[in-house]
């Protein structure tokens, strides 16, 4: 399954124990309502300027949205940065899911990051969660009330401790959702699954990995679960190598900057060094 031969390996390695530290400097919290002012990205995409709406007398601004084209079939992300955590929206054939919802105040942002696509949220078919922490769940209830059509989704394990407007549908290892396949990558949660597209080669990790960003020194890289807010790090390394056996040339994260080029091979390169 793995295709790696002649391909470019960049990785920053880190010693186990100081991995997701060193790459979550800026994070206060695995559930932090927080963010930073960083709004980096590295790699060539479209990018949405940020905009302010104003609505029952509450000025909010919209987060940079960077979308990125795929392959024919495959679904287009486009990357909402929130700050210190990202939503991801992907689209295909005028339908989108969403992959997490940032914390709570973040849907006129994911709006945004719609209208990037040239979509609303009549659009929107699921609403999928990485895991249930709270920096990626916050915006729940205001997304699933304006996406109104849409289904909600999170791991078996996670589903049953989120609270969701509407039920959420319980995913497990091999399940499909919008035609991506669901990774189960326990260790952070119980529950925490991961999104991949494999006709695109696209992966979205919520925090079963995490990247670099300019604030820390290491764009481009790739570590693991934050140990600090991961209760079963054996269960999360397993899920990194379990990870390594996919083929992807781009990987997003819940934290962090994503890596868009040949981004298995650091992925393969970070469980070797477990």
């Amino acid at each position: 399954m793995l295709h790696r031969m002649n391909r470019r390996l960049f990785i920053a390695r880190f010693t186990k124990g100081t991995t997701a530290i060193a790459a979550l400097a800026v994070i206060p919290a695995a559930c932090s309502t927080e963010t930073s002012t960083s709004t980096t990205t590295s790699a060539p995409a479209t990018t949405v300027a940020p905009t302010s709406t104003t609505a029952a007398g509450v000025t909010t601004t919209s987060a940079p949205t960077t979308t990125t084209e795929a392959p024919e079939g495959s679904a287009a992300v486009a990357r909402v940065d929130l700050g210190f955590v990202s939503a991801y929206i992907l689209a295909r054939d005028g339908e989108a899911a969403i992959v997490d919802t940032g914390v709570s105040g973040s849907a006129t942002q994911i709006e945004s990051g719609l209208a990037s696509l040239g979509l609303g949220w009549d659009n929107v078919g699921h609403v999928i969660l990485t895991h249930l922490h709270g920096d990626h769940v916050g915006s729940l209830g205001d997304v699933m009330a304006a996406a109104a059509q849409a289904t909600g989704y999170a791991g078996t394990g996670d589903a049953e401790q989120i609270t969701s407007p509407r039920p959420l549908t319980s995913l497990n290892d091999g399940d499909r959702v919008f035609d991506l396949d669901i990774i189960a990558t326990p260790g952070h949660t119980p529950g925490h699954i991961a999104v991949y597209d494999p006709i695109g080669g696209t992966l979205i990790a919520g925090d079963a990995l995490n990247g670099g960003d300019a604030l820390n020194g290491e764009p481009g890289t790739v570590s693991g679960a934050n140990p600090q807010f991961t209760p079963d790090i054996v269960s999360a390394d397993a899920s990194i190598r379990k990870l390594a056996q996919l083929t992807f040339e781009r990987v997003y994260f819940g934290h962090g900057s994503p890596v868009l080029v040949d981004a298995d091979e650091a992925v393969v390169a970070l469980a070797a060094s477990l």
